[in-house]
């Protein structure tokens, strides 16, 4: 489907959200992703689509994607992706994807958000919240640095609460510190049988993390993983 760039928000020094306009809603699922193309002058080899997870809830009027930028000079994907110009008209796939919320809104969850890992929680967050849905979910968001702290608007008005652990923190940092862990997500809340952990970022995080846990002892069907391929761990 055709949409159209609206406008941009900027959630930390390197997070950007691209918010677009589209002719008719767009029928979604918290948590799903698309493919999104932007034709650009002399691509390089990764050429003019990548995959995004939408960060906006199906309740919301604009369709959103958000995204991390490479220090210095970045793909020419991305390049174009941050000089585009409000009424610009691209193409966007269908949604896809089932890291979605299970069906029983009393199962327990814990959501792990490996950096920008974090964007299809902003999604189900804000459909829970704009949907009054109540669910018991503890979440753990893992960023580098302080600098990628962002979203707690939409965490403040979910009324989620979110511990946050920084792998490369300042001095002043209070909070946790150190590399995401399966300790520390064990940590938040022992998970019960019926309790799902949705974990998202980085795949090569994502497959160490889901390998640690089941080594101390979470089953393998209560684990929901959901990786960003190009991205480093954070």
């Amino acid at each position: 489907m055709q949409v159209t760039f609206d406008h941009f928000r900027s959630e930390s020094p390197n997070i950007g959200s691209f918010y677009f306009l589209t002719d008719s809603p767009l029928q979604f699922t918290a948590g799903q992703f698309v493919q999104l193309t932007i034709p650009h002058e002399n691509p390089d080899e990764r050429g003019e689509k990548r995959w995004f997870t939408l960060s906006s809830s199906p309740t919301q009027d604009k369709v959103c994607i958000t995204t991390k930028f490479a220090a210095g000079h970045g793909s020419s994907y991305k390049e174009a992706l941050r000089t585009l110009k409000p009424g610009f008209n691209l193409t966007m796939g269908n949604p896809m994807g089932d890291f979605v919320l299970p069906k029983s809104v009393e199962t327990p969850l814990i959501f792990v958000a490996g950096g920008i890992g974090v964007t299809p929680f902003l999604s189900m967050l804000q459909w829970l919240k704009d949907t009054g849905e109540e669910r018991p979910i503890k979440m753990l968001q893992a960023v580098s640095t302080e600098d990628d702290i962002a979203f707690q608007d939409i965490f403040d008005a979910a009324k989620q609460h979110a511990t946050i652990v920084v792998a490369r923190p300042s001095t002043a940092w209070g909070g946790e510190r150190g590399r995401l862990s399966a300790e520390m997500v064990l940590g938040i809340e022992r998970p019960s049988p019926d309790t799902l952990l949705y974990i998202s970022g980085p795949e090569q995080l994502v497959e160490s993390l889901t390998a640690d846990l089941q080594q101390a002892g979470v089953n393998k069907q209560q684990i929901v993983g959901d990786y960003f391929p190009g991205y480093a761990d954070d």
